[in-house]
């Protein structure tokens, strides 16, 4: 995790596990590591991830059971809406930065389609690298 000293670490804590349930890195009706595991992890204090992971159980994206820890969700339909949310942030960021260099939504709709099979670090250089 990439540490922003704009925003409060547990904000930032919230994000990057949301990020790992959304992606599938942890599976829905998966266990996730205990507080302790992730505070060493992230070289956070572990009140800060039990305070994540309290945010991502009010959320609905975790689920707690006392005596058996705490698990992602297998709600199908939490699950869309927080990777819709997590894919309209990104959008809005691509918006922002192309509408900002001049591109009109024609140019940006045909950017993305071009780099969709290709994107940066995937076997092909970004435009305008020298590789």
């Amino acid at each position: 995790m990439n540490r922003d000293d704009s925003r409060p670490i547990w904000v930032q804590l919230v994000d990057d596990l949301r990020h790992r349930i959304v992606s599938g890195h942890w599976t829905p009706g998966s266990r996730i590591p205990s507080v302790r595991e992730l505070a060493v992890e992230a070289g956070v204090n572990p009140n800060t991830v039990q305070r994540a992971l309290a945010e991502l159980d009010r959320q609905g994206l975790t689920l707690t059971e006392r005596t058996a820890g705490r698990f992602v969700t297998r709600d199908a339909t939490t699950l869309a809406s927080a990777r819709k949310q997590l894919a309209t942030g990104a959008t809005d960021t691509y918006i922002t930065a192309l509408t900002a260099i001049g591109m009109d939504l024609d140019q940006s709709t045909a950017l993305l389609a071009e780099r969709w099979h290709h994107p940066a670090g995937h076997g092909e250089p970004a435009p305008g690298d020298a590789s």
